[in-house]
C-alpha cells in the first residue's frame, strides 16, 4: 500500500497532517498508521500532556472538536487518537461540526480517526472537505489472488528470505486476516537466523501448517493428475478437519481450477501476460501450463462443476452421513477422473 508507506515515512520525519481519517473494510492499514501517529510522533515525555487517546463509544463529535480546538501544553504539537470511530454517533449536525473544523483545523493539532470496517459516506459533504484536503485514506480489503505478493513484500520487507511457494502457502492457511499474517511474518523473523531460508520445514514447526498434506500440495497433485499423492494428502487433511476446513478446501480449489481455465483460454499468449491475468507470480506458470495440458477447457469447466456440488454436499444437502474425510475422499476421486465421470445434465 503505497499511500501507507508514504504516511508512515512523513510521520517518521515529523511531517504530518492535521487531521487523518481512516476508513475502510481492512483494519490492518488503519492499525499500522494509527499506530505510528501514536507511539513515534511525539516524544516520550510530550504524551502525558499532549496526546489523548480515546473510543468512538466514550464520547461524541463535539467533544473531540472542543478537545481539538485546545491547545498543546509545553510542546508545539497535541495528538487526539479517535479510535473505533465508527461507534460515533453521526447525524447531520455532527458532520457539519466535523466540516467545519475540517476546513479550518488547529495547526497544532493532529487528529486522527479510525473509523473501521466501513466506509465513510461519499455523499457527506464533510467526505468531500477531507478529500480535497488530502485528508481522507481508505483502507480496503485485498483480494484473495493479491493475498500471496503481499506477504511476499511483508516479507521483503522484514528481510525474510523465503522458498519460492511460502506465500502461497500462508495465504491459503491463514487466510486474509492481514493482522495473524503479520503476527506470524513477526515471530518468524524472531526465530529464524540471519540469512536463513524460510520454508516448508519452518512453517509446519512453527505455524503448524504441514509442508507436505496442505491445499496448496493437494492442488499441486490434482494439477499434475497425481492420483497417489493426491489420495495420501486427502487422507491426511480428512484426519485433521479443524486446521483442513471442508469450506476452505472448496474455495482454494475453486480458485485453482479457475486459474486453469483462465490458462486455457489464453493459451499461445506470453507467459508474462497470462500470469498477470491469473494474478499469480509468473514462478508458477508451469505447473498452470501442466494443469491446462491435463485439463484441457471441457474438463477444467467439469471441475468447477464438481466443486460445486461438493459445496451442496458440504452443507448437507446429498451426501447423508458423510463426513469431511470422506467428502475430501470423493472429491479428489472425481476431480482425478473427471475425464471418465459422466456429468449430470
Amino acid at each position: 500500500m503505497k499511500e501507507l508507506d508514504l504516511i508512515l515515512k512523513n510521520i517518521k520525519n515529523k511531517e504530518v497532517l492535521p487531521i487523518y481519517f481512516f476508513h475502510g473494510e481492512e483494519p490492518y492499514f488503519i492499525d499500522v498508521a494509527v499506530k505510528a501517529l501514536e507511539q513515534d510522533f511525539l516524544e516520550e515525555d510530550e504524551k502525558a500532556f499532549n496526546q489523548t487517546v480515546t473510543y468512538g463509544k466514550d464520547t461524541t463529535y463535539q467533544e473531540i472538536l472542543s478537545l481539538a480546538r485546545q491547545f498543546p501544553m509545553m510542546g508545539e504539537k497535541q495528538v487526539i487518537i479517535v479510535k473505533e470511530a465508527q461507534d460515533l454517533k453521526f447525524n447531520e449536525e455532527e458532520s457539519k461540526a466535523l466540516d467545519a473544523y475540517a476546513e479550518n483545523p488547529v495547526p497544532s493539532t493532529v487528529l486522527v480517526f479510525a473509523h473501521k470496517h466501513k466506509k465513510l459516506d461519499s455523499r457527506k459533504k464533510v467526505s468531500k472537505t477531507l478529500t480535497k484536503l488530502n485528508a481522507l485514506f481508505l483502507s480496503e480489503s485485498l483480494k484473495d489472488h493479491t493475498l500471496p505478493k503481499w506477504i511476499a513484500d511483508e516479507c521483503l520487507r522484514l528481510k525474510i528470505k523465503t522458498a519460492p511457494n511460502i506465500s502461497h502457502l500462508l495465504a491459503e492457511y491463514l487466510g486474509n486476516d492481514l493482522s495473524r499474517i503479520s503476527n506470524e511474518l513477526g515471530k518468524l523473523k524472531i526465530i529464524l537466523k540471519e540469512g536463513q531460508l524460510l520454508d516448508g520445514t519452518i512453517v509446519e514447526n512453527h505455524i503448524g501448517i504441514s509442508k507436505e498434506f496442505n491445499v496448496f500440495e493437494l492442488q499441486k497433485a490434482l494439477g499434475a493428475k497425481n492420483a497417489n499423492a493426491a489420495f495420501k494428502i486427502a487422507y491426511f487433511m480428512g484426519k485433521n478437519p479443524k486446521n483442513n476446513p471442508f469450506v476452505m478446501l472448496l474455495s482454494s480449489l475453486y480458485n485453482y481450477f479457475s486459474n486453469v481455465i483462465i490458462y486455457n483460454t489464453m493459451i499461445g499468449q506470453p507467459q508474462q501476460v497470462i500470469a498477470s491475468q491469473m494474478g499469480i507470480n509468473p514462478y508458477f506458470i508451469k505447473d498452470y501450463a501442466e494443469a491446462a495440458r491435463l485439463y484441457p477447457l471441457k474438463h477444467s469447466t467439469r471441475v468447477i462443476s464438481i466443486l460445486r456440488e461438493f459445496d451442496m454436499k458440504g452443507k448437507g444437502l446429498g451426501a447423508v452421513n458423510m463426513d469431511d474425510a470422506e467428502l475430501i475422499k470423493e472429491l479428489v476421486y472425481k476431480i482425478i477422473n473427471v475425464d471418465k465421470i459422466k456429468m449430470k445434465v
